[in-house]
């Protein structure tokens, strides 16, 4: 069941995540990629939206314990990854590789945002020491999480950490694929805000 759900997520994030396509579909500009040979690509949001939820809910509860709490996040942060990867490789496939990491940063910041959560990041902000904060001050996957926009509870925050594990993978994955090695970690202390902290992993 969890590998079919896996694989489930890996397909449809190949064929649009609810607009990822949109970015490799706008570069084709040109190229022979119309319009229409975009949209062919794009999954409905509605679909991932539940798709995402039940993978979730799955790993939790196949791989969540009581002596191992990580093993869930780690699936689903691992499975992001492989698809921010795929997606960094496919949106770049026919423009200029970037070169400077603050421009991979800004490229993950709007274009990957945008076409994962129809929104740029609202704030970015660097210590020039490898560490970047990226605040979405309305993250889309948290938005249906809590009405009261709070998450004092244990077993609340554990669940949000679990939620959080994709797209922490999917950060990573798109730096990984432009040569960045990093560590993705995400806060949320009040919903929907959330905070991705990246760190960068010196070789």
């Amino acid at each position: 069941m969890a590998a079919s759900l896996s694989s489930s997520v890996v397909s449809a994030a190949g064929a649009g995540l609810g607009g990822l396509g949109g970015i490799a579909g706008g570069m084709g500009a040109g190229t022979g990629a119309g319009p229409s040979a975009a949209a062919e690509r794009l999954v409905a949001e509605s679909a991932w939206d539940l798709l995402y939820l039940e993978l979730v809910a799955t790993e939790r509860r196949l791989f969540r314990t009581d002596t191992d709490t990580d093993a869930a996040y780690n699936k689903l942060e691992l499975l992001g990854y492989r698809v921010g990867y795929g997606l960094a490789e496919k949106a770049t496939r026919e423009r200029t590789r970037f070169v400077d990491t603050l421009d991979v940063i800004k490229f993950l910041c709007k274009d990957v945002w945008i076409a994962t959560f129809k929104k740029q990041i609202d704030n970015l902000k660097t210590n020039h020491r490898g560490v970047y904060v990226l605040t979405d001050n309305s993250f889309r996957w948290l938005t249906r999480m809590a009405s009261d926009g709070h998450t004092t509870n244990d077993a609340v925050k554990a669940i949000i950490a679990d939620h959080l594990a994709f797209p922490c993978g999917l950060v990573r994955g798109v730096l990984a694929n432009f040569g960045i090695p990093t560590t993705v970690t995400a806060e949320a202390t009040s919903l929907p805000q959330c905070t991705f902290q990246i760190k960068m992993v010196k070789q």
